[in-house]
């Protein structure tokens, strides 16, 4: 593999916590963003994530105030999402101190929006996020899902990632619903079907429960590798998780 691996922690953010839910609900709190960055950092992570899981749905902003304190403390690129809706959104984000910005619900909307944020910031500072379920009756089996996963769309996921693919993005961020918290491994078909499909790093993300889930995502096509309850918890440590992705003989940063 080309591309090193990378570990990516992610802060999902509501009402200025870190939170981590199961399936997107069943939300308990995790800690300050800005110590839980702080400590990632230190821990070795090599970007961080950090999601505002009800922006969109509660129709606002991402809370700019935690981007720049999170900035200030991060010492790694990190990406932010979450109610970014147009470029005047992203662009304040990125204002702040964020590094990328992550859109899902707003670009599976208006893709225009997607093609002006790649042309007026390039395509390395935009990552496209797609919710996925499994839906036997598309063509790849899954479904897109926006707003937070609260909302099916009835279009194909893959056919997504591909149109996303074309505007030029970097990373695709494919999340499942099934698998987000549940820690019973990531979706590894719709990583698999998506690295195949796409010339963007996929990250993998949703259902990470234990170091062997890490390397089969890894195997599926991810370079990308986040996760939340495992790290967040102490179940798994990063330091830990790369010492065992080094014994794969993998590439890790």
């Amino acid at each position: 593999m080309n591309r090193p691996v990378r570990i990516m922690p992610c802060l999902d953010m509501q009402n200025g916590r870190v939170v981590k839910g199961v399936h997107f609900v069943d939300i308990r709190d995790a800690g300050d963003p800005v110590e839980c960055a702080r400590a990632y950092c230190e821990a070795g992570a090599d970007e961080l994530a950090l999601l505002d899981i009800t922006a969109t749905v509660e129709g606002r902003a991402t809370m700019l105030d935690v981007v720049r304190r999170v900035a200030d403390a991060a010492t790694v690129p990190f990406t932010v999402g979450g109610g970014i809706s147009s470029v005047a959104t992203a662009q304040a984000v990125l204002d702040a101190g964020a590094d990328k910005v992550s859109v899902g619900s707003a670009g599976f909307r208006n893709p225009a929006v997607l093609e002006e944020m790649v042309r007026e910031f390039g395509p390395d500072k935009v990552t496209v996020a797609i919710d996925v379920d499994r839906n036997p009756k598309l063509p790849s089996g899954y479904e897109v899902y926006i707003d937070g996963g609260r909302t099916a769309t009835g279009h194909d996921a893959l056919e997504w990632a591909k149109r996303v693919d074309g505007l030029g993005v970097a990373v695709i961020l494919p999340t499942s619903k099934a698998g987000d918290g549940a820690k019973t491994g990531y979706d590894l078909p719709v990583i698999r079907a998506m690295a195949q499909a796409v010339s963007a790093e996929i990250v993998a993300s949703g259902g990470a429960g234990q170091l062997e889930h890490f390397y089969e995502a890894v195997e599926a096509g991810a370079t990308i590798l986040l996760a939340a309850s495992v790290f967040h918890f102490h179940m798994i440590d990063i330091p830990e998780l790369k010492n065992y992705l080094r014994s794969k003989n993998l590439n890790v940063s």
